[in-house]
């Protein structure tokens, strides 16, 4: 039950479900422990004959289609992006999704320490923790990030093409990261530019220029004087 945290564990085990969640990545894919604890707080509108435990994807979807159309009803604050994390096994939707339900029902806040990197459901979290020759290629990063069961939910080819292009882009992203942080592994050398040295600009310069500004300031003022001198009566 890696993920969780002790108060959420104990709340599972309060409700007395049909078997023990050790892994919320497996445990709660196919929507059938989830029903079963909305079932425990809305035993009329949620009704267990209803669902099937099963793996396929076919069951899957059904229970998740009454599932989700339960949250809506309801206006319940559960993020679609956490639902279908769950539902194609990603890392660490599934957890975030019990914390809410938990959060929601109980209306109690989970005590936990932020995490160092925003929540995106790939293995980016884990790819940094490695060592950078062994962490993944552009094609497992594909692998790793893009479940069969997303493809066979969606078989929309443009869809499918967006997806992979946007992993791709990350790891892109990231491995250019890796080389302006140790340049030295990858035998960087720095440019013309980044040996040029940048001096700041001398404090002369600007007191220089803000004596000009006060002077030009000063012009209009002593030119009205001369004229007003210039236009009196006994004087001119």
């Amino acid at each position: 039950m890696s993920g969780l945290s002790r108060e959420v564990l104990k709340w599972l085990q309060s409700l007395d479900l049909t078997w023990q969640i050790k892994n919320p990545k497996w445990d709660l894919s196919n929507g059938y422990l989830i029903a079963e604890i909305f079932s425990w707080y809305f035993p009329q509108e949620i009704q267990m004959h209803s669902f099937y435990n099963r793996d396929s994807l076919d069951l899957k979807q059904r229970n998740w289609y009454i599932l989700k159309n339960f949250i809506l009803k309801n206006q319940l604050d559960l993020k679609m992006a956490d639902v279908d994390g769950t539902i194609h096994c990603r890392e660490g939707a599934a957890a975030q999704l019990t914390e809410k339900l938990y959060e929601i029902l109980t209306n109690r806040k989970v005590k936990k320490v932020p995490p160092e990197m925003p929540i995106d459901y790939t293995d980016s979290a884990y790819q940094m923790q490695l060592p950078m020759h062994a962490r993944s290629t552009a094609s497992k990063a594909v692998k790793n990030n893009l479940r069969l069961t997303e493809v066979l939910a969606d078989q929309n080819l443009i869809t499918c093409a967006q997806k992979s292009q946007k992993i791709i882009n990350d790891h892109i992203d990231h491995r250019r990261q890796e080389r302006v942080e140790d340049p030295d592994r990858f035998g960087i050398k720095p440019t013309l530019g980044d040996r040029c040295v940048r001096r700041p600009e001398p404090p002369q310069k600007l007191q220089s220029e803000q004596s000009h500004l006060t002077n030009t300031t000063d012009v209009p003022s002593e030119l009205q004087w001369k004229l007003l001198w210039c236009l009196t009566p006994t004087d001119c």
